[in-house]
């Protein structure tokens, strides 16, 4: 019995492939809801981070003023004004530092009380919601020198803290939701991009030039409504996210518009069967203690990861270099009046890292990353360590000191 052959050529297998278009993975909506929606909130975040420690200059003996001698010398005015006597300088430190720390505490309500915006408003309704947060922290910090009331200016901090609190934990959520798979890592880069261009803006306005001015502090608090006012105008025009719409509120026709519209393509199918899967796979999970979650050993190392991860991400001494920065500088022998444009640096190469992660963390990896730039604040550290013993007797040591505080920042900004 003959057999009858097919013959496959390159013709023939072409013939039979079937062509599907190149899908638009970076849309129109999907950059500017990662762009309004973090503008509104981690970009404030890094500007309150900033602008209490901006330096301005200050021309009576060479010396600088930071925005926090501008602050005391009103609280001093205002104790004055009150009691007829200048407040003692251990109330007065007081007072700063609950004006500073009281940031922290407002951020730590917001973030717990999160879950139940995100849950019954949605994650852009919560980012919406925010906002009057900020605006009524921006009036309180900027009204509280002509209302005569430095309560003011503690209770505006607490609110803005509130706000922080709340955006990156919302933020982060509507990010993740909204995004491709593909690129999800890059546009959940927008959080950490906009937390340094805000650190940054800090830094500017805050020069002699610009708002660092004794006459003039007040307005960099006021700045803190303009960016929360953009997205309130801006964001109600942008899609929910889509998990959310179907998970939450069962609403698929919803859903599948927002996906289409974030996509920029008319079949979600695979998207709308990856979330329904997601809400199955939910619906029959069992909650557990947290003690109940130590004992599973099947999930130990996820635990231990997330644990040392997070334990070196809060430990690794940024916050020490970003305080002392300007003391190390002026140590070093650098111009006073040029601290607080040195210190530009700073905030220039944390955006440029944070920028450069987000476009390899799709191709290089999360964990390539964390390790990579762990690993090299350790030795920056190391070198910066033996860098500061020496830099009183050799005359060009402060420079190296100076760019292993730079090559710090960027480690972390890279990977943590």
């Amino acid at each position: 019995m003959d057999k009858t052959e097919e013959i496959h050529t390159p013709e023939n297998e072409n013939a039979h492939k079937t062509y599907k278009p190149v899908e638009r993975i970076w849309t129109a909506r999907l950059v500017i809801s990662s762009f309004f929606g973090a503008l509104g909130s981690s970009y404030l975040y890094g500007y309150n981070l900033s602008v209490v420690n901006a330096p301005s200059s200050y021309q009576n003996k060479g010396e600088y003023f930071f925005m926090l001698q501008y602050v005391k010398a009103f609280y001093n005015q205002t104790w004055i004004e009150r009691y007829d006597h200048p407040i003692e300088a251990g109330s007065l430190t007081i007072l700063w530092s609950v004006t500073v720390s009281i940031f922290a505490v407002g951020g730590l309500f917001g973030a717990v009380g999160v879950h139940l915006l995100v849950k019954y408003v949605g994650r852009k309704g919560t980012l919406l919601l925010n906002n009057a947060f900020a605006v009524i922290a921006s009036l309180l910090l900027a009204l509280g020198e002509l209302a005569g009331s430095f309560e003011m200016l503690i209770l505006g901090r607490f609110i803005i803290g509130i706000d922080s609190g709340i955006a990156l934990s919302a933020l982060p959520m509507y990010l993740g939701e909204i995004s491709p798979k593909q690129i999800r890592g890059s546009i959940g880069q927008f959080n950490s991009i906009f937390i340094c261009v805000g650190v940054f803006t800090g830094q500017v306005l805050g020069l002699p030039e610009l708002l660092g001015q004794e006459s003039h502090w007040n307005f960099l608090f006021g700045f803190i409504m303009l960016p929360a006012l953009v997205q309130l105008f801006v964001l109600p025009f942008l899609p929910e996210s889509p998990r959310y719409l179907l998970m939450e509120k069962q609403d698929s026709i919803g859903a599948k518009k927002a996906f289409q519209a974030f996509l920029g393509k008319d079949d979600v199918s695979e998207e709308m069967d990856e979330v329904h899967a997601e809400l199955r796979a939910q619906n029959t999970l069992q909650l557990i203690s947290i003690m109940g979650l130590f004992r599973d050993r099947s999930v130990r190392w996820q635990i231990i990861t997330v644990i040392v991860t997070m334990a070196c991400y809060q430990l690794c001494g940024l916050n020490a270099i970003w305080f002392y920065t300007n003391s190390i500088l002026k140590e070093a022998g650098f111009a006073n009046e040029l601290i607080p444009y040195i210190t530009l640096s700073t905030g220039g190469i944390e955006t440029l890292a944070a920028v450069l992660s987000g476009l390899v963390i799709e191709r290089v990896g999360r964990r390539q990353l964390l390790i990579a730039g762990f690993g090299a604040m350790t030795v920056c550290y190391g070198v910066l360590t033996i860098f500061l013993n020496f830099q009183s007797t050799v005359s060009w040591m402060p420079y190296l000191s100076f760019t292993s505080i730079l090559a710090v920042i960027a480690s972390f900004c890279i990977g943590p």
